[in-house]
């Protein structure tokens, strides 16, 4: 009975202590990140990149991904306004059919970005890997992120984890019911990146050698 005990108040220890690390761990990005993200592209500094994180650009059901259609949205405007001169896009293809930096690529020519002025990196599997592998791989330790705010914050608290000078422009967010799980999802993500940087180490899948941005 007494190491009964002394197993169940270890496991309500263990709880409270896991739950203030996803606190701490959700806060931290916030407040960090909190003075690099923008939302008017009036306001936000101009930088020669901006590096847009990929995502799937249809849903299971075929509908289209609202995410990828804001994302895009972002991109061109601040491309249009002159907040940028170059997107590189940075995603998953992983897997025959399943192709995000080529779908982006064609949605941003569609929306009036020039060909010429698109980069696409495939091997962006996971924010880490995009972020890192735009200062490693494709020489840019100062650009905008474009993305979602609550993925803006986690990408910024990564580049400034590696030394990067970054700011990031916030593409429309979705309904509060559409992105539910993905909401959900980001307060784990936010711990990983917290785990990943300065305890775990990681590092992209790949990096191999370095590409060249035509500026």
């Amino acid at each position: 009975m007494y190491y009964l005990k002394r197993i169940f108040f270890l496991g309500i220890i263990l709880t409270v202590l896991s739950i203030a690390f996803v606190w701490i761990s959700n806060v931290w990005i916030v407040r960090t990140s909190n003075n690099k993200v923008f939302n008017d592209v009036s306001n936000i500094p101009s930088n020669d990149v901006g590096l847009l994180l990929g995502t799937v650009r249809y849903l299971k059901s075929g509908y289209e991904n609202l995410y990828f259609k804001y994302r895009i949205q972002a991109a061109t405007e601040l491309y249009k306004a002159g907040k940028i001169k170059h997107i590189l896009v940075s995603g998953d293809n992983h897997k025959h059919g399943y192709n995000e930096p080529e779908d982006m690529q064609q949605a941003l020519v569609e929306a009036g970005v020039p060909i010429e002025h698109i980069t696409l990196d495939f091997a962006g599997f996971r924010t880490l890997d995009s972020v890192v592998r735009c200062k490693e791989v494709f020489s840019q330790n100062k650009y905008t992120i474009i993305s979602q705010p609550f993925h803006n914050q986690r990408a910024v608290f990564i580049a400034q984890a590696y030394d990067m000078d970054v700011i990031a422009f916030n593409a429309a967010d979705v309904p509060q019911a559409y992105g539910r799980k993905t909401r959900l999802r980001e307060i784990f993500a936010k711990v990983k990146a917290v785990l990943d940087v300065y305890v775990l180490r990681t590092t992209p899948k790949f990096l191999g050698k370095k590409e060249h941005i035509p500026l």
